[in-house]
């Protein structure tokens, strides 16, 4: 049986606050043997203080080996199964800048890429343009193609090097099962988008002619003069998070993606105020709506960025940087609060990696526990062991004492 079918008729309402805070990517690998990671170099004693009091544990996204998209170790985290709960990374970016999406559309998302000689990739994310460069390409790209053989075609600025594409269905249903155009390595070219069933065929023409399209619309910009794609998707569905765990949640988080997953599963999105990130602007956030709900997903994203970047001292910062703010977050009094990441990022990699990540529950109702930090090494010796990402939310849940007995 799904877990979720478990533990619904479990929840019960009380007062009590949850706050799952998400370091997005943060797990990580030494650069040398017996080295430190990222979090194990990090000047963290505020992060240090909180683990002394908490239980700590290793947790798995998806399955022992597999490495996580953003999307599948979110759902985990949120108590969906990965396997059974399926989510391209289009739909996700679309709804989380507002787009609507109607049966038989498919939303990809799109990275803006630097191409050299031969179409051979150089670079995945095009140096990671300026947001005011991104809506500049893609105001070229809508210019350049409204429309493929008929199916219109819209654009729409992400952040950064990441932008989305919705092909809109005119009768029949466009199929979203097709391989990605992103071969996320460098030296390579894109690779051809194929169809892995006759209903998404047409897709993966309307992808191909659109890479096509795209290059010579760009080929007079130096850096940001290709596009990658991965993530199709068409409409997606839930079962709501609120229903099933009784639970009034929100959403602070700056990246579409983030707030288009929360908004799937039915959380109300907060408005962040600030840049992409601004981590002052999401404590504020919660500060002005914490007596609104009872559940707060809390989203970091530069961890995972400077993780991608294969940026070692760079993560390392954002990790003190969290760690500065915590004692904001902490004031608020939780009755739980979790820290957790949705996959690892070693800079090492410059990539997503399959190394479980460290998990933290405090709560009045813990087990005395070995780890004295919050790191990789540390979570090894805490009283939670090694955990499948859904076994998160009912962890919490038990801790706020909002699961009730199961059986006679």
């Amino acid at each position: 049986m799904d877990l979720i079918e478990t533990v619904r008729p479990l929840a019960k309402k009380t007062d009590s606050k949850i706050l799952m805070v998400v370091l997005d990517g943060v797990g990580g690998l030494p650069l040398t043997v017996n080295g430190e990671t990222e979090l194990a170099t990090a000047k963290t004693p505020n992060l240090d203080a909180l683990a002394v009091e908490s239980q700590l544990g290793l947790v798995e996204l998806v399955a022992a080996g597999i490495t996580p998209g953003s999307g599948p170790g979110h759902l985990s985290l949120f108590g969906y199964d990965p396997l059974n709960y399926v989510v391209g990374r289009g739909a996700l970016s679309a709804v989380g800048i507002g787009v609507k999406l109607n049966a038989g559309d498919v939303a990809v998302r799109g990275n803006f890429a630097s191409l050299g000689e031969s179409r051979l990739i150089i670079d995945r994310r095009a140096g990671r343009p300026s947001n005011e460069k991104n809506a500049e390409v893609v105001a070229k790209l809508r210019a350049a193609i409204p429309e493929i053989d008929g199916t219109p075609v819209e654009i729409y600025s992400e952040s950064e090097h990441r932008f989305v594409v919705v092909f809109r269905a005119t009768g029949t249903p466009l199929g979203a099962d097709v391989s990605d155009v992103d071969p996320q390595v460098t030296g390579v070219p894109p690779r051809t988008a194929m169809a892995h069933d006759p209903a998404s065929e047409r897709t993966a023409h309307l992808v191909n002619a659109f890479v096509t399209r795209a290059e010579a619309a760009l080929a007079d910009e130096s850096q940001v003069n290709g596009v990658l794609f991965r993530g199709y998707s068409d409409v997606p569905h839930f079962p709501n998070f609120d229903e099933i765990y009784q639970l009034r949640a929100a959403c602070i988080a700056s990246y579409p993606m983030y707030r288009g997953l929360a908004s799937l599963v039915g959380m109300d999105v907060l408005p962040v105020e600030g840049e992409e990130d601004a981590l002052a602007g999401k404590v504020a956030a919660l500060k002005e709506h914490w007596h609104d709900y009872d559940f707060f997903y809390w989203h970091v994203k530069k961890t995972d960025s400077t993780g991608e970047d294969g940026d070692f001292a760079a993560k390392v910062k954002k990790i003190e940087l969290f760690d500065a703010l915590l004692p904001e977050l902490r004031a608020l009094q939780p009755d739980v609060l979790c820290i957790v990441g949705d996959h690892s990022t070693p800079s090492k990699l410059a990539s997503h990696s399959w190394h479980p990540v460290p998990l933290l529950i405090n709560s009045r109702y813990g087990r005395k526990d070995l780890a004295q930090r919050y790191t990789e090494e540390e979570a090894q010796k805490g009283s939670l062991g090694l955990r499948r990402g859904t076994d998160v939310m009912p962890l919490l849940m038990a801790n706020a004492l909002k699961l009730q007995k199961y059986g006679a």
